[in-house]
Order: structure tokens, then C-alpha cells, then sequence
């Protein structure tokens, strides 16, 4: 997916969900691979030592947040180039995990023949909004999911993506093998074998929400490929997204002492 720029009122800083995933799957212990578009001018510093694949692009996705009494706002300044999976190397068709994560539908939903992960991990933010000549952010119905879920072996949406519309969310769980509906604060809903189950997140101080959403999906998935567990994943994710939120950008990446106390406490 895109990596992106966001602008803030600390100043613009590199996000995106391949960035924060990314970021969280490598203190996860995990070997980590990007394939992305931006610009050539766009530094890409804070994932030294992270395989990242760049197509060449204008300009860098860039995205404005302005949070009102009702919601967060987004206005799309910029978009990247769309993502080509021809470019995938032959070696990351095969990978344990692969993260689907757009953030402008910059990339197709369903993956070419040939590609075999363990565990596809869908989330699907990029798909479910659109935006005008302005810019301006809003959901939008995505006409491919039925045959994206299916194929994916969990997917992860925020309540913002769909504007809290729940007849979108019962469509979407019904289409899925496993769902996830994030929900800031007060932590997520999981949907798997006909069964919907609660995850409250612990009470923290927020300094900046930004990326939880996408260290929660990292965390997951990787938990989910290794236990095959979605409760238990959902309980670590939950655990170890909540600790994000006390710091700013990709500060927010969860450090090792974080870690190993979320493991503990889902033992």
C-alpha cells in the first residue's frame, strides 16, 4: 500500500499503513518487505533496514486530518501512483503473511494467481472511501468485498470506514472467515464461526490515536498466523494497540517491554 505523508499540527510526518504495519511486524520479530509508490523525494528513513520496493510516482500520497466535534476529518491532497502486483517478487508471492493495506485504492483487492501466503490479511480502509475534486474523504460502498473476503483469511476495518453504518459491518462479517471492527477507545468487536465477541482496550492517556488502527492490524495478523487463534489475537492486538496511543506518528511502534507484557497477559 501507500506509504503517505500527513500532515498534522505538529508538521508533516511519514504514515500510511504499509509504514506503521511495517514497522510493528519488524518489532514483532518478523523479516518485512514494502511494495509502495511515492515520490522520489519522499524520505523513507524511519523503515531503514526494512526491504522497500518503491514504484516511481509524481507525488507522494498526502493526506490532511482535522479533527471537528463530530469526527475526524480527511482531506486527500495527493495520490501516488497505483500499485502493480507484477511487481511483487517471485519469492514475497510465497510469503507466510501477506498485508494487503490501501489507504486510495491504490492497489486491485483480489491477488493474482500464483500467490500462496499462509495467511492473507485484508485491510480494506483504501476500498471503502472515495473523495471529490476537493479532496474530501467519505465512505463508499465497495463492490468488490464479497470475492475479496472470501479469499482472505481475516480482515480488519475501523468503525470510521464505514461512517458506523452496522448493516455495512453485517454484510462485511458475513463475507469474511474472520472481521475485526476497531473502535478507538473502547477497543473491538470480532466476528468469526458465527460468534461476535467484545475486546475492551485498557484505559490510557491519548497523545495521538494516528496508526493504532494499523499496529492493531499488524499485531493480529501475525498473532492470528502463529496461534490460529482469532480470540487470543484479538486480546494481544488490543493490548498492544492501546500502548500506541501515548506517543505521536511512528514513535508510536511498540517497543519491546510492551511486547513482552502483552504476551504475558494473554498467557
Amino acid at each position: 500500500g501507500h506509504i503517505t505523508q500527513d500532515e498534522t499540527p505538529q508538521g508533516t510526518q511519514l504514515g500510511g499503513t504499509a509504514a506503521y504495519a511495517a514497522l510493528t511486524a519488524r518489532a514483532l520479530g518478523l523479516r518485512v518487505g514494502v511494495l509502495t509508490s511515492c515520490a522520489a523525494d519522499t524520505s523513507l528513513s524511519p523503515l531503514d533496514g526494512i526491504r522497500v520496493i518503491v514504484l516511481p510516482s509524481e507525488k507522494t500520497t498526502t493526506f490532511a486530518n482535522t479533527a471537528t466535534p463530530e469526527k475526524r476529518e480527511v482531506i486527500l491532497r495527493h495520490r501516488a501512483a497505483a500499485i502493480s502486483f507484477d511487481h511483487v517478487p517471485e519469492l514475497w508471492q510465497r510469503t507466510p503473511i501477506i498485508h494487503l493495506g490501501p489507504v486510495a485504492d491504490e492497489i486491485p483487492a483480489l491477488l493474482p494467481a500464483g500467490f500462496s501466503p499462509s495467511l492473507l490479511g485484508l485491510t480494506p480502509q483504501g476500498w471503502l472511501r472515495t473523495w471529490g475534486a476537493d479532496g474530501r474523504v467519505e465512505p463508499r460502498k465497495w463492490l468488490q468485498a464479497e470475492a475479496s473476503l472470501n479469499h482472505a483469511g481475516a480482515a480488519i476495518i475501523s468503525l470510521e470506514d464505514v461512517d458506523g453504518d452496522e448493516e455495512v459491518i453485517e454484510e462485511l462479517a458475513l463475507a469474511s472467515r474472520v472481521l475485526v471492527v476497531t473502535e478507538g477507545a473502547e477497543g473491538a468487536r470480532l466476528y468469526w464461526n458465527h460468534d461476535l465477541r467484545r475486546f475492551h482496550a485498557p484505559q490510557i492517556d491519548e497523545v495521538d490515536s494516528t496508526g493504532a488502527g494499523d499496529i492493531f492490524a499488524a499485531a493480529f495478523f501475525i498473532r492470528l498466523h502463529t496461534t490460529r487463534d482469532p480470540w487470543e489475537s484479538a486480546r494481544f492486538a488490543t493490548q498492544l494497540a492501546a500502548y500506541s496511543v501515548q506517543r505521536r506518528g511512528l514513535k508510536s511502534i511498540p517497543n519491546q517491554e510492551e511486547i513482552l507484557t502483552c504476551q504475558m497477559e494473554v498467557l
